[in-house]
């Protein structure tokens, strides 16, 4: 399956985010999306660090969203 992975920075008094990073990439399925944008947030040459991720489908859908933890882990955010 391919997805698009979004990396961000997530604003700490008004959640606002701005994408510093965006891949498509190639997974197997939706368990291994997640575990290569979790290496890629730490590998890409990105402008800042990002500390959140979002994967949508190719046609935009929503996938997941999530915040990168310092120790490499994501904690899913509630979709609205």
């Amino acid at each position: 399956m391919k997805v698009v992975v979004e990396f961000y920075r997530t604003g700490q008094t008004d959640d606002a985010h701005a994408v510093v990073g965006r891949e498509t990439i190639e997974a197997g399925d939706f368990a291994n999306a997640i575990e290569i944008a979790r290496l890629l947030s730490q590998t890409l040459d990105m402008p800042q660090r990002p500390d959140a991720i979002a994967i949508t489908d190719l046609s935009g859908a929503a996938l997941f969203s999530g915040i990168i933890d310092a120790d490499v882990t994501t904690r899913e955010r509630p979709r609205s």
